[in-house]
């Protein structure tokens, strides 16, 4: 397993090599955003077949309020029926999630990276980068206590806190426009298809939020992945669920 993280560090070195004349100091913060977008974009096919299946979803809705009423009284029976119907359609309610749960991997890789003194047996260099004036090992508590929360690195984790918000304002706007428009639609849930899906797609929208927390205590290095993956998500959605 050190020889993997001894290669992943390698890379993340390498592209930051290559990025240097562009963003000198920050260049291994670029390639971070790189390599996030290229997760994205492996991840990308699914994200679309995951579009598909909620509009798949959505035309299946009459349907399931027919078994909704014929099942009224019997509540195992009705979801029973909704995941069998599910499967001749060849509709998986959970396809969604899939995206999300296919970068996890990244992120930990990345949080890993940045957590430990030494990679390999080798001091890890990676802790030297910076983004502008914070280190990518540091966190939010380590920029409070070197010159606050307007300090040259409290400064960097305004901006991004900002962005984060901005992400996650503009998400659950557009969640609120698209269930205006199609209720059905924009839940994804269409009922009880899967116990706790409904409330799973409705909080949704506001997990860039949480996303601040997640921000404040990580690797400034994982919290740049973060960053990038939700505005990413953000903009990825707005193009496929319109």
């Amino acid at each position: 397993m050190s020889v993997f993280f001894s290669a992943f560090a390698g890379l993340v070195e390498h592209l930051a090599d290559l990025l240097t004349p562009l963003f000198h100091g920050s260049a291994a913060a670029a390639a971070i955003v790189l390599f996030t977008a290229l997760v994205r974009l492996l991840v990308h096919p699914l994200s679309r077949a995951a579009a598909r299946g909620q509009r798949a979803r959505a035309e299946l809705q009459p349907r399931i309020a027919e078994l909704r009423k014929k099942h009224a009284k019997d509540p195992e029976r009705l979801q029973k029926a909704v995941l069998e119907l599910h499967a001749e359609e060849k509709v998986s309610p959970l396809s969604g999630c899939l995206p999300s749960l296919l970068q996890m991997p990244a992120f930990f890789l990345l949080y890993h990276l940045f957590s430990n003194s030494t990679i390999g047996g080798e001091a890890n260099g990676l802790l030297g980068h910076q983004l502008f004036a914070a280190p990518l090992g540091g966190h939010w508590a380590d920029a409070l206590a070197d010159g606050g929360a307007f300090g040259p690195a409290g400064l960097v984790y305004l901006g991004l806190f900002a962005l984060v918000a901005a992400v996650a304002a503009f998400n659950v706007r557009r969640t609120r426009r698209m269930m205006t428009k199609n209720p059905v639609a924009a839940s994804g849930d269409g009922g009880e298809q899967v116990p706790g899906l409904g409330a799973v797609n409705k909080v949704m929208p506001f997990m860039s939020f949480f996303t601040l927390v997640s921000v404040a205590v990580v690797p400034l290095a994982a919290a740049l992945y973060l960053v990038t993956s939700t505005t990413w998500s953000a903009v990825e959605r707005a193009a496929l669920y319109q």
